[in-house]
């Protein structure tokens, strides 16, 4: 039995086809933005008025860069004082400085204060509960302030072009680690000029996925 003899343009067409998707594969490959999850472990952001007051200066000492340019992890730390004096001794303060202070914490932190907070977008503090904060200075009772950060992706304009989305828009982000896959939905999206594109967990939900064994981690809507 003879086998149908191809036609040579069909041939090349098909030839063409496979590298040419073989091409827009690697285009789109080198293309998808490179992608940071990081752990944002309970820190404290200040005013200038709560600086002055808890430390007794003007300024924070920096420390060390965090991965979006212009913010840092301060020397100074704060003692953090919840309800029936149930207290966190050493909690990192981030700068820059704000226009109001804010205490993020995980849903396990809040159990350890005696605090209920809700989960809030940063920014977001009214109708939250406060705390006292302790420096070597002085000390600083919040009315409101204490939230849980909502989880959320920052992103620069050419991120969110890539995957289609805008500021306020939701997402999903999928991790697998030791063979189990963790995904999390409504991730917030956050879109400012020069900002790397990267997810900020809390310490509860990075501990529950093992990102520290991330196997593999993709960002959708």
């Amino acid at each position: 039995m003879s086998l149908p003899v191809l036609d040579r343009p069909f041939l090349e067409s098909i030839v063409r086809e496979v590298v040419k998707q073989h091409l827009a594969d690697g285009a789109a490959a080198a293309l998808k933005p490179e992608l940071t999850v990081s752990i944002s472990a309970r820190h404290v952001h200040l005013t200038d008025e709560h600086v002055k007051i808890l430390f007794g200066k003007d300024k924070l000492t920096h420390a060390k860069d965090l991965f979006q340019e212009g913010f840092f992890a301060a020397e100074e730390t704060v003692m953090i004082v919840g309800p029936r004096r149930r207290m966190l001794p050493t909690v990192r303060v981030l700068g820059p400085t704000r226009s109001e202070t804010q205490v993020e914490l995980a849903f396990t932190d809040s159990i350890s204060l005696g605090i209920d907070p809700p989960v809030r977008e940063s920014g977001k503090l009214e109708g939250t509960p406060g705390c006292v904060l302790v420096g070597p200075k002085g000390v600083v009772e919040l009315k409101k302030g204490v939230i849980r950060a909502e989880r959320h992706v920052h992103m620069g304009p050419a991120d969110a072009a890539y995957y289609g989305v805008k500021d306020k828009d939701r997402m999903k982000l999928r991790i697998t680690a030791n063979g189990c896959t963790t995904t999390f939905e409504n991730l917030l999206v956050r879109v400012g000029e020069k900002i790397k594109l990267e997810v900020h967990l809390d310490t509860d939900e990075g501990n529950a996925a093992d990102l520290e064994h991330a196997e593999r981690i993709e960002l959708s809507m």
